[in-house]
């Protein structure tokens, strides 16, 4: 099987650092390839700047794209795209979340990677990014509540709970700014996931930094 992931150094090096299965030709590049070389490859993991492809392209073609924040009716994309997590730390994990309209999908080609594919609903941010972006709220409302520092929120999170990441160390590591949108997005349906408001202080200095 030949394959071919769009991705940025970091997403490069976390896909490398996996065994896979030594039938599978996977070539990196941080462009897409020419129209008439699509069809030399048998799968696309699109990782960074899907928004720049046209889906048409790849009729056939099983394409797996890092989108968190955004469902596959939003998108609008045809049934052979399929939604991953890609965030910084995410492909790391021995199990990947998959997001696909199609009602069966047999997500085996993650096998390929050593990684167990699971089918979960098409909802922004799938399980597990979810459940970690809720519990850097939680540390935000804490640290703005003047409960504790940054550090001993961190440190009691992994020493208290054996998380390999305190809350705001995966806050940096995954990006505060993905960490925001996607609660921002949940909290339209529901809201226990409206963002602490140093959350939200800290995003608008990111975004709007001084002149």
């Amino acid at each position: 099987m030949k394959i071919f992931i769009l991705a940025d150094e970091h997403q490069k090096k976390e896909i490398l650092s996996l065994t896979h299965d030594e039938n599978v030709s996977i070539t990196f590049d941080s462009t897409m390839p020419e129209d008439g070389s699509i069809k030399n490859y048998d799968a696309f993991f699109i990782l960074a700047g899907y928004e720049e492809i046209n889906p048409l392209k790849f009729k056939g073609k099983p394409v797996y794209i890092n989108e968190v924040i955004k469902t596959l009716p939003e998108l609008n994309f045809p049934g052979n795209f399929y939604r991953i997590n890609g965030w910084p730390g995410f492909l790391e994990r021995s199990i990947w979340e998959i997001a696909t309209n199609q009602e069966h999908e047999n997500p085996e080609i993650f096998n390929l990677f050593n990684r167990k594919g699971i089918l979960v609903k098409d909802e922004p941010g799938f399980v597990s990014a979810r459940v970690i972006c809720m519990i850097i709220n939680e540390a935000f409302f804490a640290f703005g509540e003047k409960i504790s520092t940054i550090e001993e929120i961190d440190m009691a999170m992994k020493l208290g709970t054996n998380y390999p990441n305190g809350p705001f160390e995966w806050a940096e590591k995954i990006g505060l700014d993905k960490v925001y949108l996607l609660l921002k997005k949940l909290s339209d349906k529901d809201g226990r996931y409206i963002p602490a408001p140093a959350l939200k202080k800290l995003y608008l200095e990111i975004k709007t930094p001084d002149l």
